[in-house]
C-alpha cells in the first residue's frame, strides 16, 4: 500500500516522527504504543528470526559450507531491518528491510547457480559469479536509492525467487547432474521446494488482500476487537508465511 492511500484514521505520529518511508500499510500507526507503529506488523517478524536461527544452528551442527551459513544470517537480517521499518516507518529502515531481500534471493540464485565441486570458491567461474552478484547488488541498491519506487523493488525481488525456482526445477529435471540425484533425493528436494513456494505464494496472496481491502479489513478488526483483531492484519501473516516458505525453499536447496 502507497503512504497516500492510507485512510487519514490510521496514520498518525509517534516517537519516529513524520513517515518517511514510501510504503505504508493497512496496520493503524501509534495505535497502542507511542514508540512503536506498527505493533503486528513489528513483531510478527520474530517469526522470521525464529527460522533463520532454527536454519542457522542445524547447517552449523551438520558443517555444511560456511556460504549457506551466510545465507540465514541475511535471512535474519530481513527480519531485524523489517522490525525496525515496521517500528519506525522510516525511509532508511525501509531500506535495511527491502534490500537485504535482494541480497538474499540474489545469493541464494548464486547458490543453486555454482556447480563448482567441493563449495571451493578459487575457480574463475565462480568468481566471476561473485563478482556479478556483488556488482548487482550494488547497482541495484544506488538505483533504489534514488528510485525510491517500492513496485521496482516487487519486481526485481520477484524475479529473482521466481529465477530461483526455476533454476532448482532445471536442476532436478533436465540438467547434467540431474542423473546423479537419487530419485527418493529428488522427491524430497522438490516437495521442500514446493511446500516453500506455495507457502510463499500465500503469503503473497494475503499481502495483496490486506492491500486492496484495508477499509474493509479496517472495519472488521474494530468489530471483533483486540486482541482478536491482530489475526487480520495480513502484513504480518506475509511475515509469518513468506518467513516459513524461505525456511522450506532454503532447506531444498542446501539439501540438494
Amino acid at each position: 500500500m502507497t503512504l497516500l492511500s492510507k485512510p487519514n484514521e490510521l496514520s498518525r505520529d509517534g516517537f519516529f516522527g513524520p513517515i518517511t518511508a514510501s510504503l505504508d500499510w493497512c496496520e493503524a500507526n501509534y495505535q497502542f504504543s507511542y514508540y512503536i507503529a506498527e505493533m503486528a506488523n513489528t513483531f510478527s517478524n520474530f517469526f522470521t528470526l525464529y527460522f533463520a536461527i532454527l536454519a542457522g544452528r542445524n547447517l552449523w551442527r551438520e558443517s555444511i559450507p560456511g556460504r549457506f551459513i551466510m545465507g540465514c544470517l541475511g535471512f535474519a537480517i530481513v527480519g531485524v531491518g523489517s522490525f525496525a521499518f515496521h517500528a519506525s516507518l522510516l525511509f532508511e529502515a525501509q531500506l535495511a528491510d527491502e534490500l537485504p531481500m535482494i541480497f538474499v534471493s540474489s545469493m541464494s540464485l548464486w547458490f543453486v547457480w555454482d556447480c563448482q565441486p567441493g563449495f571451493s570458491l578459487s575457480s574463475t567461474e565462480t568468481k566471476l559469479q561473485i563478482t556479478a552478484l556483488i556488482l548487482f547488488n550494488l547497482l541495484f541498491s544506488w538505483s533504489y536509492i534514488l528510485y525510491r519506487n517500492p513496485i521496482y523493488h516487487q519486481l526485481v525481488f520477484a524475479t529473482l525467487v521466481l529465477s530461483v525456482t526455476f533454476r532448482v526445477t532445471y536442476l532436478l529435471n533436465w540438467s547434467p547432474f540431474e542423473k546423479q540425484i537419487p530419485e527418493d533425493k529428488k522427491r524430497i528436494i522438490a516437495s521442500m521446494f514446493t511446500t516453500g513456494a506455495l507457502t510463499f505464494l500465500a503469503g503473497f496472496f494475503i499481502w495483496n488482500l490486506d492491500n486492496m481491502f484495508c477499509d474493509i479489513l479496517t472495519g472488521w478488526k474494530r468489530a471483533v476487537g483486540w486482541p482478536a483483531a491482530f489475526l487480520l492484519e495480513g502484513h504480518a501473516w506475509w511475515h509469518l508465511l513468506t518467513g516459513l516458505g524461505s525456511y522450506y525453499m532454503f532447506l531444498g536447496t542446501q539439501y540438494m
